[in-house]
């Protein structure tokens, strides 16, 4: 490891209910120091969006928080250190990260908009915060899957079920969209819906593609996606990994995207589908 990558601290994290998220740093508060929030860039663009949060002292080292009101875009935000107006920012490293209050979260019933944030580490050891902002949220829950079949359970947050709603499939870079009716539950916000694997693989037109799921809640109303965010994981798509069924000559694999999207892949023998 690097002398640069050592000398970066480590940052411990702890996320409330309401979405609060501390970040102690093991270094004494400093006139002019601040922790700084930079939503990253898609590739080749600028950064534009930073949110910097002040540093308190606290027992051995000083603290910044991020308060519920505070709204973060959906993306990545990069976390790093600002010692001073003069220096240089300084990439930080995560520590421990407090996140139980998150791994019940699909319990609780959430307002519109959908706001989410978890702390976590990058891939090459660096902390960051993933966000979700939505109007309004289709949380993903149990997945069935048998050698015909893939029954899934979800429940809205922001929106109820009423007449004319409709689970919404469609087939990425191509447009064709399907439509299924779900079996609403009591409470109003709950369903589930069966997905045919034979059905998906015939109307794959293409005969490779991906199919993004969508709940309409009513006639006419916006559409929802489906995912997975109401929990501590911040990528999903390495960790729940769903086993793959063969049609005919399809093969039929349900998986979260790279946003903890719900989405199904259809890919023909020899002509893999493309995901992401």
């Amino acid at each position: 490891m690097s002398t640069e990558h050592n000398a970066q601290p480590r940052v411990a994290c702890t996320v409330g209910a309401d979405g609060r998220i501390t970040f102690d740093l093991p270094l004494p508060a400093a006139e002019g120091q601040r922790l700084l929030l930079r939503l990253r860039p898609k590739k080749g663009q600028p950064e534009t969006t930073r949110h910097v949060l002040g540093l308190e002292p606290s027992g051995h080292g000083s603290r910044a928080t991020l308060e519920p009101p505070t709204v973060l875009a959906e993306g990545r935000w990069d976390v790093y250190l600002l010692p001073d107006p003069d220096s240089p920012r300084v990439r930080l490293r995560p520590g421990l990260r407090d996140l139980r209050a998150l791994v019940d979260g699909h319990l609780r019933d959430r307002p519109s908009p959908l706001a989410v944030r978890i702390p976590y580490g990058t891939k090459d050891g660096h902390l960051a915060v993933r966000a979700w902002l939505r109007p309004a949220h289709a949380e993903a829950g149990r997945v069935d899957i048998t050698d015909r079949s893939t029954t899934v359970a979800a429940r809205l947050h922001g929106a109820d079920l009423q007449e004319g709603a409709v689970v919404h499939l469609r087939l990425r870079d191509d447009g064709t969209v399907r439509t299924l009716r779900p079996q609403p539950q009591d409470d109003g916000r709950s369903l589930s819906f069966v997905l045919d694997h034979e059905e998906l693989a015939v109307g794959t037109s293409t005969g490779s593609g991906v199919w993004d799921v969508f709940v309409r809640p009513a006639a006419e109303a916006p559409l929802i996606r489906l995912a997975r965010l109401l929990d501590d994981v911040a990528d999903r798509k390495e960790v729940f990994v769903y086993p793959a069924t063969t049609t005919g000559d399809a093969v039929v694999s349900p998986y979260y995207t790279v946003d903890n999207d719900f989405s199904v892949k259809v890919a023909k023998a020899g002509r893999p589908a493309a995901q992401a």
